[in-house]
C-alpha cells in the first residue's frame, strides 16, 4: 500500500491537460477528464476540475442531472454546487452564467479547451446522493461530476484523489492500466450509474465463472467471511441461472453501513446494512433477500427494461407505468433466486409471498391505486409519503410482486409446465436488450407473456394490472397445488385506526385509517392526543386498549390541533383482516405437484 498525496488544483488541471489534449488514448476527438479531489472531508466539499477538449461550438453548457436512474425523485444535485469558474488552457477566465437550474452556458473564447472546477457540498446519507468525511467518501456520480450538454454519449477518466486517511477505491468503473486512481468510462451513462467509494473497507473477493466479483464493506463487524462469500457466490450463480450469461467483465458490492436502502446498476450496488445483523438468522436472510434483489435489477431494470427507462433525461422526470414489474418484479425474483440457490425454502418463499400480499391487500389504499398507477406516479408519492398515503396509495413493490407470482403460475399452467415467467425473461433479455439494443413496449412484454402461456392472459393484463378490482388469488395458486386464506376474520382486542409517535413529549398521531372509528370522529394526523378517558396518552395505553378492549368500548379522547381543542367519544370496533396465508393443498393431483416442484425447491 503506497501514501498517495493530495496534488493542488493547478497540478491536477496541468497533469489532465496533458493526459488529453495530446491526444486521447481512446482516439476521440472529443474528450472529458475529470479530478476529485477530498483535501478536508470534514467539511464535506469535494473539489471538481473538469477539462473538456475538442468542441467546435463557442459556447458549452455544463450541465448536472437532476435525479439518479433506479430513485425515481427529482433531487435537483444543482444545489450543492458551490466556486463555479471557467478558464481557458492557459488559465485564463471564460465568461459564463447560469442559464437553467442545472446549466451553466461558459463562451471559449476560441480556446481548444474549457477547463471548470467547482466543489460539491456533500452531506447526505443516501445511496443517490455524494457524501464525505473522514470515514467515507461515496461519490453518487450524478450529483458530482458534470456532462457536457448534447455530449452523453462521450467517453470520460476519472482521476481520484483520496483524503489522506483513505488507502481502497471500489467501484465498477473500470481502471485505467498503469494510471493509479485512474478510472475509465465509455459514456455518461455508465459514469452515472457507476458510484464510487473511497475509504478503508474490507475487501472480499470470489469468482462466478472466470469473472471477479468483489465486496467492499465498510466497518465490518463480527461475521462469518466464508460464510458470506459462499453465499454471496451460490446467489450470483442461481440469478445468473434465471437469464444464461453473465453481461459484465467484474461486478462490485458496494456494502456501507449505518445509512438505508439501496441501489442497483449495471455491474455494481451501492448499499447500507447493519453488518452486526450478519451474524443473526433473522437479519442474515433479510440482508440475502435485500443484496439478492438489488443483484437482480442489474438484469430487470438496467438491461430487461421499459422503453421509457433508457436513454434517460436527466433533468426531468422519466415516466413508465411499468415499475410493478421493473420493482415488484425483482421482489418475485429475489425469493427465485435465493430459493434456487438453496438459501431460501420453499416454506419460506410462500411465507414471503402472502407477507407481499397481504402488505397492500390490508391497506385501504389498495381500493384506491392500481398497480400501473402506483408506477406512474412513484416520483410524486414513494419518497414523498404523506400521512394519508396509506390510504390513498399501494406500493409497486407488493402488488407488482403478486402479479408476476399470478404470470409465472399461468404461464407455467397454460404451457402444460413447458414455459414460465423465466422463459419470458430470458426473450425480453435477448431480443430487446442484446439485438434491438432497447427497452420493450408495454404491448410487447404482454406478447412476451401471452406467446409464453400460449393464450391470451387477460385477467392479469386488463384487469389486475390497470384496475384496483380484486384479485382471484386462489384461481391460480391452484395451479401449483396451493391455497391461500384471504377469508376475512375479526382479529382480537378492539380497532381504533390510528398510529401514533412521541413527540416533545406529547403523544402525537401520525396516521388515522380510512373509516376507522378514529377517521369517522374526526381524528386527524398531528393531533396531539391529551387524554384518553381521563388518562395521560402514552404508546403503552394505547397497546392496552387495542389488545384487550372489545367492539362496542367507548373512548372519551381530548385532542387539540392548531390551538384547538375538541373532546369526543369514539365506539371501538372490530378489525377485520385476511392473512393470506398460503399453503400446499393436501390432495394435489400430479399435474399440479409437477409445477410446484419445478417452480420451488
Amino acid at each position: 500500500m503506497h501514501k498517495r498525496l493530495i496534488v493542488n488544483k493547478l497540478t491536477v488541471l496541468g497533469a489532465v491537460t496533458i493526459f488529453l489534449v495530446s491526444g486521447s488514448i481512446y482516439g476521440q476527438k472529443e474528450s472529458v477528464s475529470f479530478t476529485i479531489s477530498m483535501e478536508n472531508p470534514n467539511n464535506h466539499y469535494y473539489h471538481v476540475d473538469m477539462v473538456y477538449s475538442g468542441s467546435t461550438s463557442e459556447q458549452v453548457n455544463f450541465k448536472l442531472p437532476s435525479w439518479a436512474p433506479g430513485y425515481y425523485l427529482i433531487l435537483d444535485y444543482a444545489k450543492n454546487i458551490v466556486g463555479f469558474r471557467a478558464e481557458n488552457e492557459a488559465g485564463s477566465p471564460l465568461r459564463w452564467k447560469k442559464t437553467t437550474k442545472n446549466t451553466w452556458q461558459v463562451e471559449k473564447g476560441g480556446s481548444n479547451s474549457v477547463h471548470i472546477s467547482y466543489d460539491v457540498f456533500a452531506f447526505r446519507v443516501s445511496v443517490a446522493e455524494p457524501f464525505l468525511d473522514d470515514g467515507r467518501a461515496f461519490i453518487a456520480n450524478n450529483g458530482v461530476l458534470m456532462y457536457v450538454e448534447g455530449k452523453l454519449s462521450l467517453p470520460c477518466t476519472v482521476i481520484i484523489n483520496p483524503y489522506s486517511g483513505f488507502n481502497k477505491i471500489s467501484t465498477g468503473l473500470d481502471p485505467v492500466e498503469g494510471k493509479p486512481d485512474t478510472f475509465y468510462a465509455s459514456d455518461f451513462d455508465v459514469l452515472y450509474d457507476s458510484p464510487i467509494l473511497a475509504g478503508n473497507q474490507e475487501i472480499l473477493t470470489f469468482d462466478v465463472q472466470g469473472i471477479k466479483h468483489t465486496i467492499a464493506i465498510e466497518n465490518p463487524g463480527e461475521f462469518d467471511r466464508e460464510k458470506i462469500i459462499s453465499d454471496h457466490k451460490k446467489m450470483v450463480e442461481s440469478a445468473v441461472s434465471f437469464i444464461g450469461e453473465i453481461p459484465y467483465k467484474h461486478y462490485t458490492f458496494i456494502i456501507m453501513n449505518r445509512g438505508g436502502g439501496g441501489l442497483e446498476h449495471l455491474n455494481s450496488m451501492a448499499v447500507f446494512a447493519n453488518t452486526a445483523t450478519f451474524g443473526q438468522e433473522q437479519g442474515y436472510d433479510r440482508w440475502m433477500s435485500f443484496v439478492a434483489h438489488e443483484f437482480f435489477h442489474l438484469f430487470n431494470v438496467k438491461r430487461i427494461r421499459p422503453v421509457e427507462l433508457g436513454p434517460f433525461d436527466y433533468d426531468k422526470e422519466n415516466y413508465t407505468t411499468m415499475l410493478w414489474f421493473s420493482e415488484g418484479g425483482t421482489v418475485y425474483y429475489e425469493y427465485m433466486v435465493l430459493n434456487r440457490a438453496g438459501l431460501m425454502s420453499r416454506e419460506n418463499a410462500l411465507k414471503e409471498l402472502s407477507s407481499v400480499i397481504r402488505n397492500y391487500e390490508n391497506i385501504p389504499g389498495h381500493l384506491v391505486q392500481s398497480a400501473a398507477e402506483s408506477s406512474f406516479d412513484t416520483w410524486i408519492q414513494f419518497f414523498n409519503r404523506s400521512e394519508n398515503a396509506s390510504n390513498t396509495t399501494i406500493s409497486y413493490y407488493d402488488k407488482g410482486c403478486a402479479i408476476c407470482l399470478l404470470l409465472d403460475l399461468a404461464i407455467r399452467y397454460e404451457s402444460k409446465n413447458q414455459k414460465s415467467l423465466e422463459n419470458v425473461m430470458k426473450y425480453l433479455y435477448q431480443a430487446y436488450y442484446k439485438d434491438a439494443k432497447r427497452g420493450f413496449t408495454e404491448n410487447e412484454f404482454r406478447k412476451a407473456c401471452e406467446v409464453a402461456a400460449g393464450k391470451p392472459l387477460d385477467e392479469i393484463f386488463d384487469i389486475y394490472v390497470p384496475t384496483t378490482r380484486e384479485v382471484n388469488y386462489q384461481k391460480y395458486l391452484s395451479y401449483a397445488g396451493l391455497k391461500i386464506d384471504s377469508e376475512p376474520f375479526e382479529s382480537s382486542g378492539a380497532w381504533l385506526g390510528i398510529n401514533t409517535r412521541v413527540e416533545g413529549g406529547n403523544l402525537v398521531i401520525s396516521r388515522c385509517e380510512w373509516n376507522s372509528p378514529a377517521y369517522k370522529t374526526g381524528l386527524s394526523p398531528q393531533d396531539v392526543i391529551n387524554d384518553i378517558n381521563g388518562e395521560k396518552p402514552t404508546p403503552e395505553l394505547l397497546n392496552r386498549i387495542s389488545e384487550s378492549g372489545k367492539p362496542g368500548d367507548k373512548l372519551s379522547i381530548t385532542v387539540t390541533h392548531r390551538g384547538i381543542t375538541n373532546k369526543t367519544d369514539i365506539v371501538l370496533e372490530k378489525k377485520i383482516i385476511r392473512t393470506f396465508e398460503i399453503k400446499p393443498l393436501p390432495d394435489m393431483t400430479p399435474e399440479q405437484k409437477a409445477i410446484l416442484d419445478k417452480w420451488l425447491k
